[in-house]
């Protein structure tokens, strides 16, 4: 009987083909969408860090969060040091750990990220090749910049404001040199040019290239030091003279105490982890930031599920949509099987009169519908894979991560299952029919 059923389908090439591309067409919607949400949830959930709080200047509490820990928006604005000052000191009771951030430039459309080494254990992140950042004006960088850009080590290049590439808006000063590059983690890490925080400020003040080669840090003596016969008194018509850029002030080792000494600074935002979640200090702490300071204090996981909450809206009106067009389908399948049995009622009944019981009759036309719907669902799931490798590119852009066509998981089980039980549910009154065909009076030509 399946032999039967596959040459009755092959016989009908159009119908065939009509029938395959409907749900084809829908499995592959649907397939693609899933694939899409389960790639960027993973993503979103992994680069969550375990960061009970993220605190910045006020505006929207979900933009602050897209921008300081998944990196796909643009800063709410500034914070001073001295009124991140409290949240930093490492006796700080209620935090376990709080990470700054200093955003606003990029190099070739990837962010350069001012903040500490322990930045990378926030990500389980390891070094591939060379050393964490030292000292100002140094960078490590993640694994896709590495890949994609021009840098490596011993890199040179020099930050532009903003997060687009714009030769424009290059800064004239602060040359960064490449020191370092992790490893691949498939997180938002892989995607950033890490520094100190005072390379940030450095690029900003119009300070000169400044690294652990030309930085003794034990013993050095700034006031007669010749930085490679640099004249610091003159560079390219700048006046020195208005601004205080001794080395003394501008060359710093990343760490906290350095961040600390400069209150009149600013930073972006403070990445916060809870000594315990459940500390009573630690529940009223975003209230008493948002009411009480200049800042702004934001939940990750709550803006995310907010975010995820937007984002259902359009990908369940898509879902649905594929719905629509797989059930469209079901329904071709139904009627195409069922006007055949008209056609093919003399050819029913000689089966009846060579042997065929009513049960094989039936399940001819089950097996017809089944095999309809198989092949329609493989082809959907190979398409929305397809799908999936060519946007793929777009969706990185656009998220900041970088995203693939992905194996057949959980969920292409489940749509090749409820495509199976379309097919199947399609056949039942066609094949019902067949069972109880009246093989005298078809013969008889009656």
């Amino acid at each position: 009987m399946f032999k039967v059923a596959w040459k009755n389908i092959m016989h009908r090439p159009l119908t065939l083909t009509l029938n395959i591309l409907l749900l084809s067409l829908g499995v592959g919607l649907m397939s693609f969408l899933f694939t899409m949400n389960d790639q960027l949830k993973e993503k979103f959930d992994k680069n969550l860090a375990d960061i009970d709080l993220v605190i910045g200047a006020k505006g929207s509490p979900l933009q602050m969060i897209l921008c300081n820990m998944y990196h796909i928006d643009n800063p709410t604005g500034n914070i001073s040091v001295e009124e991140a000052m409290p949240y930093l000191r490492p006796k700080n009771p209620i935090i376990k750990q709080a990470m700054p951030l200093s955003l606003g430039d990029s190099y070739q459309g990837y962010r350069i990220v001012g903040t500490e080494k322990e930045f990378i254990d926030l990500y389980d992140g390891e070094i591939s090749e060379g050393k964490m950042f030292s000292y100002t004006l140094e960078a490590t960088i993640g694994a896709t910049v590495a890949k994609e850009s021009d840098l490596k080590i011993g890199s040179v290049f020099k930050s532009s404001h903003g997060f687009i590439e714009d030769e424009d808006m290059t800064h004239d000063h602060g040359q960064m040199k490449v020191v370092g590059i992790l490893k691949p983690s498939g997180s938002v890490m892989d995607q950033l040019i890490l520094t100190p925080t005072s390379s940030v400020w450095a690029a900003h003040d119009h300070v000169e290239e400044v690294t652990e080669e030309a930085h003794d840090h034990e013993g050095h003596d700034h006031e007669g030091h010749d930085h490679e016969g640099h004249d610091h008194g003159d560079h390219e018509g700048h006046d020195h003279g208005a601004h205080d850029h001794s080395h003394d002030t501008h060359v710093h080792d990343g760490g906290r105490a350095d961040l600390l000494s400069h209150p009149e600074k600013e930073i972006t935002a403070l990445l916060i982890k809870y000594v315990s979640r459940t500390n009573i200090h630690a529940l009223n702490l975003p209230r008493f930031i948002n009411n009480d300071t200049d800042m702004m204090a934001a939940s990750p996981p709550i803006e995310i599920n907010r975010l995820y909450s937007m984002m259902g809206t359009g990908t369940r009106a898509l879902q649905i949509l594929g719905f629509l067009i797989a059930l469209v389908s079901g329904i071709s399948i139904f009627i195409s099987l069922l006007n055949s049995l008209k056609e093919r009622a003399y050819e029913l009944s000689l089966l009846r009169v060579s042997g065929a019981s009513p049960t094989q009759l039936f399940s001819l036309v089950i097996f017809e519908g089944l095999i309809l719907s198989f092949i329609g669902a493989i082809l959907g799931l190979i398409f929305g894979r397809v799908a999936m490798y060519f946007m793929a590119e777009r969706l990185g852009v656009a998220y900041g991560y970088e995203f693939g066509a992905g194996i057949f998981g959980l969920n292409d089980v489940y749509i090749l299952i409820a495509a199976l039980v379309l097919g199947f549910l399609a056949s039942i009154i066609p094949a019902s029919r067949a069972y109880g065909i009246d093989i005298h009076k078809v013969l008889s030509g009656k």
